[in-house]
């Protein structure tokens, strides 16, 4: 067989594959596992959300549409873009894409050049380094503030004459911390001052607790260098839709929107019209739903803590971020192993020493799970 790619070959498999493979066999032996490794609300999508999408169908909504996505929902986008997250956008500086993580695969390959480098703050998404590897681009990790998980000057040592752009998440996966207005500044002024593009991921923007969210584009004049990805798959629980958008400059955009279509063309037609369904329907099920995911968090957080466990701050997604003494991986094995208790290391967002557990389970699970690991760690 003659030599496959070699950029893909360079590409590290998912750090959790070995505990998800393993969780998956356990279960299929009848061992009760309970999975806080997954990133997904354990809620169904809303009725009026899936009624439209049904109501679609029905009506013959199953052809092609335009390769950036149904006019109306690029409608309601940019103006849900101006009224919630202050900055300007029009509906042509927007697309749908096949989730957010198609957003942001989009906007790397429009973006870098080979060997151009790209700036991920950790502990980061497992999903952004290859996206920049693919892209051809080189990733360059810098670490936030373990107690506080913000930003503070000593990211300018990681700057190169080579740095084109900075991915930023807030709420953060898998920490669940936002960055405060401090370092979402210091942010925009160094994107200004040294010319860089800022890949901004806010798609657990509606999961916020006691805090409000800030996109990256509505500071100064960043809307300008901005790429702002979001979707439907957290705050309205419609992870299987694979309905995510972006909002960028138009020269960006229009080059992002090629990649499009000569890969997906588009997302599902039908689909889509669930999402102008979420965005122009009631909103109190976004509430709804965030309440829930604050009262598990408060649980977790206040058990973990009498545990004796630090934890990053659990300021929004649906996460909480575990310091552990030793190692991560060899942890979670245990975890999973002695408690039947599935969560995801730390090392598969590039900090050692840390696991994420989801609390997109229901109480009765987490209360179970929580013993589990007291009496694991004892």
């Amino acid at each position: 067989m003659r030599e496959l790619s070699r950029k893909v070959a360079g590409i590290a498999a998912s750090a959790t594959i070995e505990i998800s493979n393993r969780a998956k066999e356990m279960e299929r032996k009848g061992i009760p596992v309970i999975s806080l490794s997954i990133g997904e609300p354990d809620f169904d999508t809303p009725q009026h959300i899936k009624q439209a999408c049904i109501e679609a169908l029905l009506r013959g909504e199953t052809h092609y549409a335009p390769s950036n996505g149904i006019p109306e929902l690029l409608a309601a986008i940019a103006k849900k873009i101006v009224r919630e997250n202050g900055f300007p956008c029009i509906p042509e500086q927007v697309m749908v894409t096949c989730g957010a993580k198609d957003a942001i695969y989009d906007a790397m390959e429009a973006v870098l050049n080979p060997g151009e480098e790209v700036l991920i703050l950790d502990p980061a998404w497992v999903s952004y380094e290859p996206c920049v590897q693919i892209a051809g681009g080189r990733p360059v990790h810098h670490k936030l503030n373990e107690k506080t998980f913000q930003l503070d000057d000593s990211v300018l040592e990681r700057l190169t004459s080579r740095t084109k752009m900075v991915v930023v998440n807030s709420p953060s996966n898998p920490s669940g911390a936002i960055l405060d207005p401090r370092s979402m500044n210091l942010l925009a002024d160094i994107c200004q001052d040294y010319d860089l593009f800022a890949l901004s991921d806010e798609i657990y923007e509606k999961l916020i607790f006691g805090k409000k969210h800030v996109s990256l584009a509505s500071i100064g004049d960043m809307a300008e260098r901005t790429i702002t990805v979001n979707g439907f798959s957290k705050a309205y629980a419609m992870t299987g839709w694979r309905l995510g958008y972006a909002v960028a400059p138009l020269a960006i955009l229009r080059q992002m929107s090629k990649i499009q279509q000569h890969s997906v063309s588009h997302p599902a037609t039908f689909a889509m019209f669930g999402g102008l369904a979420a965005l122009n329907g009631d909103q109190s099920c976004v509430e709804a739903m965030r309440r829930e995911f604050q009262k598990r968090r408060d649980y977790i957080i206040q058990e973990l803590t009498l545990m004796g466990f630090s934890l990053a701050p659990a300021e929004g997604a649906f996460y909480a971020y575990v310091k552990v003494e030793g190692d991560d991986l060899e942890i979670a094995r245990r975890w999973l192993e002695e408690a039947h208790v599935a969560v995801t290391p730390g090392s598969a967002f590039h900090t050692p020493g840390w696991e994420r557990i989801s609390y997109a389970a229901s109480m009765d699970k987490l209360e179970d799970a929580v013993s589990r690991i007291r009496r694991c760690k004892a």
